[in-house]
């Protein structure tokens, strides 16, 4: 569609606002225009077409960050599953090429309103760089919003001081020296990159010319942390070497040191909050609340949703956005902390992740409130003002099995 208005809906623009009753107007897959009914522009309705859906509700693409998803299909094969490189520093690496756009899973979450995604390679002490995909394209360059967006740290974890350990103090003494050589380990690599003058290298070294990126200003240095010392300490090393802008991911504990967080204005992508507390000493809630910690202290903040078949899962980002909603958290803050926030996180907000005049015209239409898992049902999605077919092979499989039980239509 060329040129198209949607009208008489709920907007809720991803910025922390919403609007009742609205229009929005598409013009060459921009947003020409979103306002209330009252004020909306006469438009030829010849060269226009024009969509009511009273009463739905409209959001921005909810966008998938720190996933496998188009990187992995099936986890038990190993042979989809195209997210680690051998050796353990990698910061070349790039996710980009290994994105599979005709990946059986993607529609699968696209039909509940996750239109972008964050693809990010796993494994070593500096996985690689991640890249931010549209969920529909033909290919890799055509689905790339960009190819590199930063590059991934896993920072090195000692065990809780809870268990058994704290207790053996030969071992504990063994792991200690372990997590400060491989802090000592990133250090190195840090101020060896930021160094790096590979005019003066016969070879350039493909590491550091990645890694010292990092100090442009642009790249960001994602920092998978989650321990309370974890977390000082790898903000620490990075702010101290000149990293220009550090986002913890994970960051469980990161309430117990908000002033080390809150002091740098660091960040957050918090994990998946369905998700069981990390110890016998937290409360059931622990992790449904982070959220709402999170925007209580001014934090900028999104809702990732790493861990056990997270492509899959992708699936329920807006679910997990819900929750976070019912344990506290403003629902138009819920919103954002998967569409406006997590595109300011991964710099992609100029274009993406809110509902304005002016951006790409990538949102979706449901019948009812999208982080309710009975209402979420699209009707409509746009990427980039590119309408989109909702269907996938569960859709397929379930009105198949329906007509062949004589069970009536879906």
């Amino acid at each position: 569609m060329e040129e198209f208005m949607v009208s008489g809906v709920t907007v809720h623009a991803g910025d922390g606002t919403s609007i009742n009753n609205a229009w929005i107007w598409v013009k060459k897959g921009i947003i020409a225009g979103v306002g209330s009914m009252d004020a909306r522009p006469a438009l030829d309705k010849n060269s226009v077409q024009m969509i009511d859906a009273p009463g739905a509700h409209v959001y921005p693409g909810f966008i998938a960050c720190n996933t496998t998803l188009g990187l992995t299909e099936i986890e038990a094969v190993r042979a989809t599953n195209d997210f680690t490189e051998p050796g353990s520093v990698n910061p070349d690496v790039s996710s980009c090429p290994a994105f599979y756009t005709d990946s059986k899973v993607i529609p699968t979450v696209r039909q509940n309103g996750v239109l972008i995604s964050q693809a990010v390679p796993r494994g070593g002490l500096f996985s690689g760089t991640s890249s931010i995909m549209r969920l529909d394209a033909w290919n890799y360059e055509d689905a790339a919003i960009t190819c590199a967006d930063g590059i991934h740290l896993n920072w090195p974890e000692l065990p809780n001081t809870s268990t058994s350990m704290k207790n053996e103090k030969e071992e504990w003494k063994k792991r200690e020296q372990e997590y400060i050589k491989m802090i000592s380990e990133i250090s190195l690599w840090l101020a060896r990159a930021k160094k790096y003058v590979p005019e003066k290298d016969k070879e350039p070294d493909l590491r550091l010319l990645a890694l010292r990126k990092v100090f442009d200003g642009k790249t960001r240095l994602y920092l998978h942390a989650d321990s309370e010392r974890s977390i000082r300490d790898a903000l620490y090393t990075v702010y101290s070497a000149g990293v220009s802008y550090p986002v913890l991911v994970g960051a469980s504990e990161f309430p117990k040191c908000m002033d080390v967080v809150k002091k740098y204005g660091t960040p957050l992508m918090l994990p998946r909050i369905h998700s069981l507390p990390p110890g016998d000493d937290y409360s059931f809630d622990y992790f449904y609340k982070l959220p709402l910690i999170a925007h209580e202290n001014k934090l900028l903040f999104c809702i990732q949703n790493q861990g056990d078949m997270e492509a899959m899962h992708c699936r329920n980002l807006p679910f997990l956005a819900g929750s976070a909603m019912a344990f506290g958290l403003p629902y138009e803050a819920a919103v954002a902390s998967i569409s406006g926030n997590a595109a300011k996180i991964t710099g992609i907000d100029e274009k993406y992740g809110s509902i304005q005049k002016g951006k790409s015209a990538t949102f979706f239409v449901s019948e009812g409130d999208a982080l309710e898992i009975r209402s979420n049902r699209l009707t409509l999605a746009f990427i980039d003002g590119r309408p989109l077919l909702l269907e996938n092979i569960q859709d397929k499989l379930y009105k198949t099995y329906l007509e062949k039980y004589g069970l009536g239509k879906p």
